[in-house]
């Protein structure tokens, strides 16, 4: 079956994972609601509340960032300055809560939160780098029989894998020597036996690899997460259970 457009609200919350994750390494906390915070240690950084119809952001400007904010003011919309001008300031900054619907508020948000905070996500060595036909990173997937993952090393990330996506139950991994030495359609260890359905649906359309096809930038295949959720993971986790699994996360 094929799968529905995303709505502009979907698109909203997977480019903020997407964005969070690839810039930031921070702990997830989710109170399993409607509340997701993006912590480092005990300082919050940026808290999302999810509602149906839309992501209400909150964050928090001292001193500091509220000056770096009045020299660039001019450069937000009209939307984003009536939302801070607006907002209370408290003995610990200005709370500004600003509902988010669309991708070019979430554009702006996203310069907000880098006032905030500096971007201290640091990508991993792109030398090494060994890329499936979907663009995810064989060389740190779990199941990769390359040699670049050690006993022990493959041992700590089942227990990263198993906690982002089986709730800490653990279970066993075939290994996978990468698609590249895999005939397009043949069972992949790391599908559990099945057939890839990327490079299925890339076979389809006569291309060898999803990266061939020239929708592979709207289509985006991300594991681990499409929407925003209010899940609690530690940074760590998302480093290594999640991004490698993110098309280009780390670049090619």
């Amino acid at each position: 079956m094929k799968k529905e457009k995303m709505t502009e609200l979907e698109k909203v919350g997977r480019e903020t994972v997407v964005f969070m994750r690839g810039k930031y390494c921070l702990d997830e906390a989710g109170d399993g609601d409607n509340e997701l915070k993006f912590k480092q240690g005990k300082k919050t950084v940026l808290t999302i509340y999810i509602h149906e119809d839309k992501y209400t952001f909150l964050i928090i400007f001292g001193k500091v960032e509220r000056g770096m904010f009045e020299t660039v003011k001019d450069e937000f919309s009209q939307y984003i300055q009536s939302y801070y001008d607006s907002s209370k300031t408290y003995h610990d900054g200005k709370w500004m809560f600003i509902d988010v619907t669309t991708l070019e508020v979430l554009e702006e948000i996203k310069k907000l939160i880098m006032l905030k905070k500096k971007p201290n996500r640091k990508p991993f060595p792109k030398e090494s780098a060994v890329y499936a036909r979907c663009g995810m990173r064989c060389d740190l997937c779990v199941h990769y029989s390359g040699g670049t993952i050690s006993d022990e090393k493959r041992g700590e990330l089942k227990k990263r894998v198993d906690r982002i996506y089986y709730g800490g139950i653990e279970n066993s991994y075939d290994l996978c020597p990468g698609c590249s030495q895999q005939l397009v359609g043949k069972p992949h260890p790391c599908m559990g036996g099945d057939s890839c359905k990327q490079l299925k649906c890339a076979n389809e359309k006569g291309f060898l690899a999803c990266t061939d096809c020239p929708g592979y930038q709207s289509c985006r295949p991300v594991a681990g997460y499409e929407l925003l959720e209010s899940r609690s993971m530690l940074a760590d986790d998302v480093t290594w259970a999640i991004l490698p699994y993110v098309p280009y996360q780390y670049g090619n």
